[in-house]
């Protein structure tokens, strides 16, 4: 009877241990004085605050450009720096970002610039891209990442996955429209 009280003993002893060092080894691997949860995202840009664009954040999209009244902007693959490419049903649908019934400010803040457009209108660049509106977005909402090429504008120094881009993985026949079915 000794000899199995002694090996329940040894194996309540041995549970606890193991128990203990689980939780040592799971513990939080926070640096100490820190405050505050690990994030997905790499790098935070510093934030856009000017007359002609503001930085907000979302859960899944991260850091993205908005107008002064807080409506998301977005990017065009099929653009180059200074050009729009996005014409007729594209720009109906993707209405561009232009100064409104105010002469455009002689000084720009850094970054911004205004081009005149193929159809002779003006309209807004961040780093050389043009900026768009999406017709289906409200304030507060980004659900133009992604669709037909767009991806929300993105303040200069954020991460490489969030930053103005010009290209998509998306295939485009030889006529430079879009190969995802919209005939742009």
């Amino acid at each position: 009877m000794k000899k199995s009280n002694l090996v329940v003993t040894i194996i309540v002893i041995l549970a606890i241990l193991a128990g203990g060092g689980y939780m040592l080894l799971h513990k939080s691997s926070k640096p100490s004085g820190s405050t505050g949860g690990t994030s997905s995202k790499t790098t935070t840009a510093p934030a856009v605050n000017n007359a002609v664009l503001k930085t907000k954040t979302d859960a899944t999209v991260g850091q993205y450009l908005t107008d002064p009244s807080g409506k998301a902007l977005y990017t065009y693959a099929s653009d180059t720096s200074g050009v729009s490419n996005c014409t007729g049903s594209c720009l109906a649908n993707w209405p561009a970002y232009a100064p409104s019934n105010m002469p455009v400010a002689t000084t720009l803040p850094t970054d911004v610039a205004v081009i005149t457009r193929s159809d002779g209108k003006l309209q807004y660049t961040y780093q050389g891209m043009p900026l768009y509106y999406f017709t289906a977005d409200s304030n507060g909402q980004v659900t133009g990442d992604g669709v037909e090429n767009f991806k929300a504008a993105r303040p200069a120094a954020a991460s490489s996955s969030a930053t103005p881009s010009n290209t998509d993985s998306s295939s485009s026949d030889d006529s430079g429209s879009p190969g995802n079915g919209y005939s742009y």
